[in-house]
Parts: C-alpha cells; sequence; structure tokens
C-alpha cells in the first residue's frame, strides 16, 4: 500500500520543487499533468488513428476513427500506455460529442479525465492508506476497484463542473459520451457515460469466441433512466420521423432531444435528469479473453457485438483490426441506414498481449 501512496507523493513534490513551488493541494493535479506531458514526449500517448505497442507490454491497442457525412468529426480517442508512470497500466477512452460544439466538449474532456483521474486516484489511496483498519493485501481486487470507483466519481464530478465554467467552450448545448478503461496488471476497470459500448471477446468452453458486453448503454429509455429524468421533469418521447429512438427534452421546449440520457456537458438540460455519473465495474482478465472493443455508437447502430468480435478476431494485421472495424460499420451505414446521414465512427481495440495472438 504504502508502495503507491509514496511514489505519488514523492512525484508531486520532485515535480512542484522542479518549479520552485511549495506542496499543496494542487500538486497532484500538477503531478498528473507533467506525467501526461512526459508520456506525450516519449510517444507513450496516442490521439489519433494508429496503434501503440510498447515493448514489454501487456497490451497492443489498434484506434481508429471515420467522419461522417454530418460535418466535422466529433469523436475522439486517447490511449496512454504505462499510465501514470505505472509500467502495469494503462488508459484507454473513447468520446463522442454532439451538438454545435460538440468537437471541442470531447476534445477538452479527453485532455483533462486522465490527469484528473490519475490525481484523484492518488489522493483516494493515500486516504485509503491512513486508515488503520485498512489492508490492501487482505481483499486486494476488492480495495482496488473502490478505489477506482471512487476516483472516477470524482473525476467526472470535476471534470463537468470546470466544462461548465470554460469560457472558450459553449455546453449549453453540446456535450459528450465518455467511455474508459483503465487496466492495472490483470484487472480492468470501465467507466461509461453515454451511449458508447465496450465488447469483451472471450473464448468459450467449445472453444468459440463469444462477446460479453461489458457496459450499459445509457439510452432514454432504460426503465431507470427514464424514471429519473420523468422525476426531475424532463420529458422522453420519439419524434415521428423516428420511431423508437428517445430522446430526452426540456418540460416545455422541443429541444434539445438528447438520445442519451448521461453525458458531460448539455447543461441546459442537467437540471431536468441528465447526470454525468459513470456506471463503474471492473473484470478479472483470464487466459481465455482475446480483447476488448471500445466504440462509440456508430458503430454499434449497425454492427452487433458477435460481428464485431468477428470482425476484429478475423483481421490478420491486428494494428488494422480498429480500421477493418470502422470501414465494416461504414458499409454496414450504407446498406442498412438509406437515406440516412452517416455518424462519425471510432473503435477502439484493446488486446491482452503485446505481440496479438492469432485467434
Amino acid at each position: 500500500m504504502s508502495q503507491f501512496s509514496s511514489m505519488f507523493n514523492g512525484l508531486a513534490r520532485s515535480f512542484s520543487i522542479r518549479r520552485g513551488k511549495n506542496p499543496g493541494n494542487g500538486d497532484g493535479r500538477e503531478a498528473a499533468e507533467f506525467m501526461a506531458k512526459d508520456a506525450k514526449k516519449n510517444d507513450l500517448i496516442l490521439r489519433s488513428s494508429g496503434f501503440v505497442n510498447i515493448d514489454g507490454s501487456n497490451n497492443f491497442a489498434s484506434v481508429f476513427s471515420k467522419r461522417g457525412r454530418k460535418g466535422v468529426n466529433q469523436d475522439c480517442t486517447i490511449v496512454w500506455e504505462e499510465f501514470g508512470c505505472q509500467a502495469d497500466m494503462l488508459f484507454c477512452g473513447i468520446f463522442d460529442g454532439h451538438g454545435p460544439w460538440g468537437h471541442f466538449v470531447a476534445k477538452k474532456v479527453r485532455e483533462s479525465m486522465p490527469s484528473s483521474l490519475l490525481c484523484n486516484w492518488q489522493e483516494t489511496l493515500a486516504q485509503a492508506s491512513l486508515d488503520p483498519d485498512f489492508d490492501l493485501e487482505s481483499d486486494k481486487k476488492h480495495h482496488r476497484f473502490h478505489i477506482w470507483k471512487h476516483s472516477y466519481l470524482q473525476t467526472c464530478a470535476i471534470v463537468d463542473r470546470e466544462l461548465e465554467h470554460c469560457r472558450k467552450i459553449d455546453s449549453l448545448y453540446s456535450g459528450t459520451t465518455a467511455l474508459t478503461i483503465v487496466r492495472q496488471g490483470d484487472l480492468i476497470y470501465v467507466a461509461n457515460i453515454g451511449d458508447s459500448r465496450a465488447v469483451l471477446a472471450t473464448t468459450s468452453d467449445d472453444g468459440n469466441l463469444v462477446p460479453i458486453q461489458l457496459t450499459v448503454d445509457f439510452k432514454p429509455n432504460l426503465p431507470q433512466e427514464a424514471e429519473r429524468i420523468t422525476q426531475c421533469k424532463g420529458r422522453v418521447f420519439c419524434l415521428h420521423d423516428e420511431p423508437g429512438v428517445h430522446r430526452v427534452w426540456l418540460p416545455d421546449e422541443e429541444s434539445p432531444g438528447l438520445a442519451m440520457s448521461r453525458a458531460f456537458g448539455d447543461y441546459c438540460i442537467k437540471d431536468y435528469g441528465l447526470i454525468s455519473v459513470p456506471e463503474v465495474t471492473q473484470r478479472h482478465i483470464t487466459s481465455r479473453d482475446q480483447f476488448v472493443v471500445l466504440a462509440t455508437d456508430g458503430v454499434w447502430d449497425v454492427i452487433s457485438n458477435e460481428e464485431a468480435i468477428r470482425i476484429v478476431s478475423s483481421t490478420p494485421d491486428k494494428a488494422k483490426a480498429a480500421k477493418h472495424l470502422v470501414e465494416s460499420a461504414a458499409r454496414a451505414w450504407k446498406k442498412k441506414r438509406k437515406g440516412i446521414a452517416m455518424d462519425d465512427i471510432s473503435a477502439i481495440c484493446l488486446f491482452f498481449h503485446s505481440t496479438p495472438l492469432s485467434i
């Protein structure tokens, strides 16, 4: 336990001394931002289409994004290897902006969320170590999950609050989803806000590759989401020309018509049931688990979970797995959604082996 907290406190102190400042409450965030800059300098962060394959790492990530037919691409991604200077940690996230300023909101959240999460993780870890009844080794899996969950809840609240007060970005009618994963050794922690989706490919008892959906698509028609929205005086209904597409509306206006029930931003409707609270879950990665796909709804609107893992697993060059999936989704849009402008489509394929296996 002391190994983690002392390392991060030491980093915070060294960075503050290097900059001629006294240690204080802002040092953790400053240290995290310094780590982000250092990771970028050392090519440990990927913010565009491509792949990440670091020598000695247990991870291999393939990333691809394709602009839709609605204007600027409002999707963005990030993969950060050796997250927080930890050799066994990786952070990856996918963000789907919407509204007039959606691409700015998505990028803003992508830039601020990892560093804020690192800072909150450090603080939560340090606070837990001060509890005389806390013993990380007694139930490492349980304690680690609650530390990460608390860190994520704190982070998302802070990021949403900072976004609201950002004068450079108008988030009143714009927002973004956020689906992120932290891999720490043989555990992954998944935090989801919005309707992007994470699907795990694992091997069944009969040797077949099967999908396990790790997240919930937070759409307004889900009973628990609809109940919260209506209790807050918001409305949920479909437009006549969009049967089956439930949207969130203000009490007395035909606006904003948001097709998700959780998002950063969209402050016009935050008082009426929209929240930026993530669902946080964990999974222990076994030898049966091959990879996980993170993708925006532009993929899942036309590609099933089963199709997605089949497409990824059948790609000979795993560095091109995400591109193959995205381009397959683009072709499916033309066949299944004729007359409808194609959405932005983005995916991250995270393999649990540094040299991807032939599956």
